[in-house]
């Protein structure tokens, strides 16, 4: 489809546009955010944010279809009915204990502005495009964004592009946020050891002992852990084991996480932990059960989203990397989005006391301040306008097309 690569508007006028649109909700706005997070909900259970915002979509007149793609508290909103799609991903699961220690609500906050702003554009000055809102639970612990791909909520999506809070000094140094930031890949492992019970003063002989099995493993990994690359991680939690000290196991559980920052890395790595893993089954004479799931793939960067993200950034007054070239040893489910479209998942700064950090309960509490959630609001101007050069300049977006096309990884063979 022909779209006018014509852009009618100036940035200058763009943004009094969408500085005028956003003012009017600005009060449903901070107490929309603020009920997220003060409700904190754990994956797949974000009833209350889902039918909050929903419920504030229609308020401002669009149609929202909820529990989207089969996914409880999903949804999607579209604005626009012909054109590019420009997709807006809205997370709000919290953390258990430290609740929106990751600032989710935030995330929320700033594609939902996003959406409205570039929706406000789209409708003031007549240009084609299509805006989607999708609500993307589970970013935490579950994989949301991947579930949502299988289901189709992405196809289609021309661009994607959303947010995350952080403090200033998230790169080693001060700023206002990170347009492109690197992380990586992740998969999960679920391993089940099983031998033979049996009494462990009287005949422990006749016993094959799963919690032996599960040690031998722990100390493998942990010393196959000096020989990974610095931002390669390796970590896991037991799940079951015995509760009384006279009884020959028969069975244990654990759960790992393996991290590296390519999606190849990653599966040289996950190679390694499985030698481990079966290896101490065969020295313990256990079977072993291996389950591997949960799959984060790495981000791909996108350089032309990227610095058209920082340039709009700018005209806000705020000074945003463009790129940062070491891995945040983090994972996220957006990467499997970078891998289905040309997606940006920028980092903004919000105020923060020293030494806190995403996932640490101090950062809890600044999630939930005014600062912050004027932070969210600006960062979402800078999205919509990002998606407004996506929507309409030809040659921009064919740039960003070309970009993550040459920088997909070729197929295996």
């Amino acid at each position: 489809m022909a779209i006018s690569s014509t852009i009618p508007i100036s940035p200058e006028e763009a943004r009094a546009a969408m500085d005028k649109a956003l003012e009017k909700v600005a009060k449903q706005l901070r107490e929309l955010n603020n009920y997220i997070w003060s409700n904190p909900e754990l994956a797949y259970e974000e009833h209350k944010a889902h039918d909050a915002i929903c419920d504030f979509l229609e308020s401002q007149g669009f149609t929202v279809t909820r529990h989207a793609y089969g996914v409880d508290t999903s949804f999607e909103c579209i604005s626009g009915s012909e054109g590019r799609l420009i997709n807006f991903n809205a997370e709000y699961d919290a953390l258990p204990d430290i609740g929106h220690a990751c600032g989710h609500n935030l995330i929320a906050t700033s594609s939902i502005a996003a959406f409205l702003a570039l929706s406000h554009l789209q409708k003031e000055f007549g240009m084609k495009g299509r805006i989607q809102l999708l609500g993307t639970p589970a970013e935490e612990n579950g994989g949301g964004k991947a579930k949502l791909i299988d289901a189709g909520a992405y196809k289609g999506v021309d661009i994607s592009l959303m947010a995350h809070g952080g403090p200033t000094n998230l790169v080693g140094r001060p700023s206002d946020g990170v347009a492109g930031v690197l992380m990586n890949a992740r998969k999960e492992l679920h391993v089940e050891y099983f031998g033979k019970n049996a009494h462990a003063g009287g005949n422990p002989w006749d016993g094959v002992n799963a919690l032996d099995a599960l040690v031998q493993a722990y100390n493998g990994i942990s010393t196959l852990r000096q020989h990974i690359l610095p931002d390669e991680r390796i970590h896991g939690a037991f799940l079951d084991v015995p509760k009384v000290a006279n009884v020959i196991p028969a069975y244990t559980k654990s759960y790992w996480q393996i991290r590296s920052p390519t999606l190849q890395g990653l599966n040289k790595l996950i190679a390694k932990v499985r030698q481990c893993i079966e290896g101490a089954a065969i020295t313990t004479g256990c079977t072993v059960k291996i389950v591997e799931e949960g799959l984060y793939t790495d981000i791909v960067l996108n350089e032309t989203l990227c610095e058209r993200y920082t340039s709009h950034l700018a005209g806000y007054g705020k000074e945003v990397i463009q790129k940062h070239e070491q891995v945040l040893t983090g994972s996220s489910d957006v990467g499997n989005v970078s891998y289905v479209a040309p997606t940006l998942h920028s980092m903004f700064a919000i105020p923060t006391p020293a030494g806190s950090f995403p996932h640490h309960p101090t950062f809890t509490a600044c999630a939930g301040t005014d600062e912050a959630h004027e932070e969210a609001i600006i960062t979402g101007k800078g999205l919509a306008l990002t998606g407004w050069d996506m929507m309409t300049d030809d040659a921009l977006f064919e740039s960003a097309k070309a970009q993550w096309e040459g920088q997909l990884p070729a197929p295996a063979k």
